[in-house]
């Protein structure tokens, strides 16, 4: 296995073009238009920050709304105006936090869930028409190496952020 390079050696060629392929990825997969369309195909009227919430909550047990913000890289007021919305709307629920019966977490109702559901359908139903010329161990090889760099990208979020504790910690209090 190769040794990881240190931040400050230059990119290689390769990496760049990677670094473009996802920009590009994440400028077509985000626009309004887009987000738009994909609501319609699925049947549910929801904005794209909701979108992000109602994934992140049907992918992992019930949260609370600090965790969630967390998560989404966002403030927790942030969260909080989200979830009062989705409440609303009937998508989730909060419920007790066994750990802390204080607190409360937010869970995905039977609605929530079948919009997540349709969501995700109508996302697939666009990808597989797109990639649809693909022999299906070239798709194999690309979820393989999507999940390996995803997987690579957290550990190195957690090894900065591992970092960032030490030299924080390390500073002189003035």
């Amino acid at each position: 296995m190769p040794t990881p390079q240190p931040p400050s050696a230059p990119a290689s060629p390769e990496v760049i073009e990677i670094e473009r392929a996802l920009n590009r990825i994440t400028y077509l997969s985000t626009r309004a238009r887009q987000h738009d369309r994909l609501m319609a195909l699925a049947g549910v009227p929801l904005d794209r920050a909701a979108v992000a919430l109602l994934r992140q909550i049907a992918d992992s047990e019930p949260l609370r709304p600090g965790e969630l913000a967390n998560r989404l890289g966002v403030e927790a007021s942030h969260v909080t105006r989200q979830v009062q919305q989705l409440e609303r709307a009937g998508y989730v629920s909060r419920v007790p936090d066994p750990d802390d019966r204080r607190a409360q977490r937010i869970e995905l109702t039977p609605q929530g869930q079948e919009a997540i559901n349709r969501i995700r359908e109508a996302g697939v139903r666009g990808m597989q028409a797109a990639l649809n010329t693909w022999s299906p161990e070239d798709l194999q090889q690309l979820a393989t190496l999507f999940h390996r760099m995803v997987d690579d990208f957290l550990a190195y979020a957690a090894d900065d952020e591992a970092v960032q504790e030490v030299l924080a910690a390390a500073r002189p209090e003035t």
